[in-house]
């Protein structure tokens, strides 16, 4: 989809180069930009865009009477096809374009236009249902965040706006350093030239697993080390239920570990006191910090934190049982959010699969 930040209304002031020329664009017109398009960026101009401006860089075409528009979106979204014919942009590394009479030059393989009709109209039907289940995902994630919001402390108070009926008179939190909280460790990474401490079974957190994080529990990381590993270097195993905080690259992300894992010396880990700080609530908290942690990292090619600063770090806590109270109503609504997601995920595979079924194959 080519999003609207790459048109501007031929109302706004244009600026920059007196050389850039613009041109103005009409709803329903087939768009695609030269720069992007190994990146899928292809659309239609909606009618709130109608009259807008664009540059060169992003071409639009009037159809004509035998090819659907929305049909040649579907065919062109298609990674078999973008995949294919993107690779023969020419340019430079940075600047790589498909050039106009390239694209038209491209082939396509084209049904009669009642069926090119049906199949845009069964394909738009989904892309509804994909944006309406979105929506309701992007609702949950908005009501957690806003819950989070109400269910800790603000800067500079030690009471939440929102309480459980059973806390209410449970009196301030508390600040506290973490170091009193839980027992802080750390990570390392094994020699790499050592192929014995590598692909021995061992779950090992790294920079590679940034997606992995934020998700509550973290599940499988994408490189295992060895007991060999572990042993010829510094790292250690943390248990299952280690709450890990990457303060490098993907500074402020944060996980829970699902089994017994190590970490690299890119990520703090913190076993919880069980009596003192529920590893759940220090979860949520460092969620909560985490546009804190953002602010202060420091670094040109990577963002990071020194590890003196989490050695000084204090959160705000409740009592333990007011603590697992925050969490668990935290989780449910986490829950909520991973089956919407995987309803998500689930009809966009649908659809790619009925693509695969409904569209000629382009591989060579």
């Amino acid at each position: 989809m080519v999003y609207q930040y790459f048109l501007r209304s031929y109302r706004e002031t244009l600026k920059g180069s007196a050389n850039t020329q613009y041109y103005r664009r009409k709803a329903g017109q087939f768009v695609y930009s030269k720069l992007d398009f190994l990146n899928q960026a292809f659309g239609i101009i909606p009618e709130h865009l109608d009259g807008y401006e664009s540059t060169v860089d992003l071409p639009c075409f009037d159809t004509s009477k035998e090819l659907d528009t929305r049909f040649l979106l579907e065919y062109v979204q298609r990674r078999d096809y973008y995949k294919k014919y993107g690779e023969i942009a020419d340019g430079g590394r940075k600047a790589k374009r498909i050039q106009v009479e390239t694209f038209l030059d491209f082939p396509i393989f084209l049904p009669k236009l009642n069926e090119q009709k049906k199949l845009s109209a069964c394909l738009s039907s989904i892309d509804d249902l994909i944006t309406n289940q979105s929506q309701k995902l992007a609702t949950l994630k908005d009501h957690k965040k806003g819950l989070m919001q109400q269910l800790f402390p603000a800067e500079g108070e030690s009471v939440p706006k929102l309480r459980f009926p059973e806390f209410q008179n449970s009196g301030d939190w508390k600040l506290h350093k973490i170091e009193n909280l839980a027992k802080r460790g750390s990570g390392h990474t094994p020699n790499k030239s050592i192929s014995e401490n590598y692909n021995g079974g061992v779950k090992w957190v790294s920079l590679a697993d940034s997606k992995n994080l934020d998700n509550g529990f973290i599940f499988n990381t994408t490189v295992e080390i060895s007991e060999e590993g572990i042993k010829n270097s510094s790292a250690v195993l943390h248990p299952q239920g280690t709450v890990i905080l990457s303060r490098d690259a993907g500074v402020g992300k944060s996980a829970v570990l699902n089994s017994a894992m190590a970490v690299s010396q890119h990520f703090i880990a913190w076993q919880c006191d069980e009596k003192k700080l529920s590893n759940w609530f220090l979860y949520y908290t460092l969620q909560a910090l985490k546009p804190a942690f953002e602010r202060i990292a420091v670094g040109n090619t990577i963002k990071t934190i020194g590890l003196p600063y989490f050695k000084e770090l204090k959160i705000n806590k409740p009592s333990f049982e007011e603590q697992e109270k925050i969490a668990e109503c935290l989780r449910s609504v986490d829950d909520l959010i991973s089956i919407q997601l995987k309803k998500v995920e689930n009809i966009k595979l649908h659809k790619k699969s009925l693509m695969q079924k409904l569209f000629p194959s382009l591989r060579a």
